[in-house]
């Protein structure tokens, strides 16, 4: 009986996990960028009592094996990094990815992180920033002067001012993209940093080889859905509850055994 306590208590543990995964999903479902995240599971060691194809006397094999199983784990929390649905807002320095690829930003210690929410800002020199005032490496080299009149940023990240009337090219914004996305890391800040199983970070021009177009004016949701989470919310408190019947079920029959009488 001891064996299906600890079985089931690793299945609670594991289901606890889910639902802290779905809440997080949910609490982000109005977060500009966000990428929902999904918990992948494993089962545990077994024990095995007896082989199949062990002999069975007289020539016979036996057909299938028997083994226990000592419940489940979680092994994964990647992020799905589908599209969301863009939402205009008309404002000149929102920006949003359709398609592939990431916006860069430089952190307080000089190293780079990325991400796809382009709700940005100028700063006091004209230099464009996220919300927390990161420099977004992307823009490297544009400055809209206090004079300009208006910015315009086309899909192929060509960025263009008309400050007193002329209308010119002042920059070139650059994206950039990873082999295996999920591999990154979350930072907190809708921000990722690459890692070993991410790959190299590939750099090139919005709208070409693979790379997603830029779009002014707009911001991506996230790719969260409501319905689809809260399914898996029922999911996960149904498989809760049905471990911890399984827990009390081997309680009760411990229980009975404790009560026979010699």
């Amino acid at each position: 009986m001891l064996r299906a306590l600890y079985t089931s208590s690793s299945g609670m543990q594991a289901q606890q996990m889910n639902l802290d995964v779905i809440a997080n999903n949910l609490a982000n479902v109005n977060t500009t960028g966000f990428k929902k995240s999904k918990v992948e599971f494993q089962d545990l060691l077994y024990q095995t009592n007896r082989a199949a194809g062990a002999e069975a006397g007289a020539g016979n094999q036996v057909p299938t094996s028997l083994q226990i199983g000592h419940g489940a784990r979680p092994v994964a929390t990647p992020k799905v990094f589908t599209n969301g649905e863009l939402y205009q807002t008309g404002s000149k320095l929102d920006l949003a990815i359709h398609g592939n690829g990431f916006f860069k930003v430089t952190m307080p210690d000089g190293t780079d992180a990325f991400s796809r929410d382009g709700a940005f800002k100028m700063n006091n020199s004209g230099g464009v920033v996220t919300s927390d005032g990161l420099p977004v490496t992307s823009f490297a080299g544009v400055t809209v002067p206090s004079t300009a009149t208006n910015l315009t940023i086309s899909q192929d990240g060509t960025v263009s001012l008309t400050d007193q009337g002329v209308t010119s090219t002042v920059g070139q914004i650059t994206l950039s993209r990873f082999a295996n996305p999920a591999g990154m890391e979350s930072i907190g800040g809708s921000l990722y940093r690459p890692t070993l199983a991410s790959g190299t970070e590939e750099t090139g021009t919005p709208g070409l080889a693979g790379m997603g177009s830029v779009q002014q004016g707009y911001l991506e949701l996230s790719n969260v859905k409501v319905v689809e989470e809260m399914v898996n919310l029922i999911k996960a408190q149904r498989a809760y509850e049905i471990n911890s019947k399984a827990i009390q079920a081997a309680d009760e029959m411990m229980s009975m055994s404790n009560r026979l009488r010699g």
